[in-house]
């Protein structure tokens, strides 16, 4: 079965303004110091699928960016430009219903452009194992993340205690996904045991997912349907961009997965981390030995447990704890760490207030 991997790249860019921008996502920015986060995340599919199989759905406000700054080589006509954003389900439609009308039914692994993963060997374990699993059994697999601390920034999964499967790997049936929980509840997810983070990383067949889009969201397959004649044509992303406006906007987990009983999750540990907002940086940049996370030009007194990110400017700082500092060409961010999560707020209010331009 031919296996093909989709890279989701279409984020707004707003958790990690002002760095990051709707043009410049961080998934295009080389945060880490080695490359960019997309293309690490297409590398690290290396010996597990082939890079002509690489499928990335970005959207039309990016689509120049990206072409300009991969360096690795995926074809052209792999790379799917949706002209609005509609949520991660239309984006999933869209390439299963590419990768089934060129290929017929495949192997469809999803994945997102930024995360961070440390063991890529034990990344590239898993996912083969997870392939295997989807490729046997017609189900829909996920990879969870086994927690290492009661986080309040991830989702979870809540899995049975007793194995579908032992082989190749342990796999569990999820009994439900949720939410971002409280600290409190967070800690009883972690003592539970049977709970995951949700990485967003999923696979099956073509055929599969496709059925699910038919059952649990008919409405949004029904209006992606005339695309498929024109898969391979010349007039593909006229029929797009009529398409588009009108479809449902939902999130793949709350249209699918949250409702079919066909969902299974296998633990993962290798060293993930979604670079979701400013306070997961210490997941790429360990921090100094008063616990400041550094990328800039930085002189400090008495400073502690900080981030500290800039471009060119000397960036100072006395006596202070706990705080993010960004600073760009055109705009500074100084922020407590305990709201790293509200930075996306700023975004709404630079709209509201109609200063675009720094958007």
């Amino acid at each position: 079965m031919h296996k093909f991997v989709t890279i989701l790249a279409g984020g707004g860019g707003t958790r990690f303004w002002p760095l990051s921008r709707q043009e410049m996502p961080k998934q295009l920015l080389n945060i880490s110091g080695n490359d960019i986060m997309l293309n690490d995340t297409i590398g690290r599919f290396n010996g597990v699928i082939p890079l002509e199989n690489t499928i990335v759905v970005t959207n039309s406000s990016q689509a120049v960016q990206l072409e300009s700054i991969m360096h690795i080589s995926v074809p052209a006509s792999n790379i799917l430009v949706e002209p609005i954003a509609r949520n991660t389900a239309a984006s999933i439609l869209y390439a299963a219903l590419f990768i089934n009308q060129k290929f017929g039914d495949s192997l469809m692994v999803v994945s997102p452009s930024d995360h961070h993963i440390t063991d890529e060997d034990k990344y590239k374990k898993t996912l083969t194992e997870a392939c295997s699993v989807a490729e046997e059994t017609d189900k829909i697999v996920t990879i969870g993340i086994k927690p290492t601390f009661p986080s309040t920034g991830y989702g979870y999964i809540s899995h049975s205690s007793d194995t579908y499967m032992t082989k190749p790997c342990n796999v569990y049936e999820v009994a439900e996904f949720v939410e971002k929980p409280s600290f409190i509840v967070a800690e009883e997810y972690l003592s539970s045991g049977n709970y995951l983070w949700n990485s967003g990383i999923f696979i099956w067949k073509t055929s599969v997912i496709i059925d699910n889009f038919i059952r649990y969201l008919p409405r949004l397959y029904k209006s992606m349907i005339p695309l498929v004649d024109y898969i391979d044509r010349n007039h593909h992303e006229d029929i797009i961009r009529d398409i588009y406006p009108n479809l449902q906007s939902t999130s793949i987990d709350y249209g699918i997965l949250e409702r079919s009983d066909e969902v299974v999750v296998i633990p993962g540990d290798f060293g993930w981390n979604d670079i979701g907002s400013w306070d997961a940086l210490g997941a790429i940049i360990p921090p100094d030995e008063f616990g400041n996370i550094v990328k800039a030009k930085h002189l400090g007194i008495q400073t502690r447990n900080s981030i500290i990110y800039g471009e060119e400017r000397l960036i100072t700082t006395i006596g202070i704890d706990g705080l993010i500092i960004a600073d760009t060409k055109d705009a500074l961010l100084i922020c407590s760490k305990d709201r790293a999560q509200d930075v996306k707020d700023i975004v709404v209010l630079l709209k509201k207030s109609g200063m675009r331009e720094y958007i």
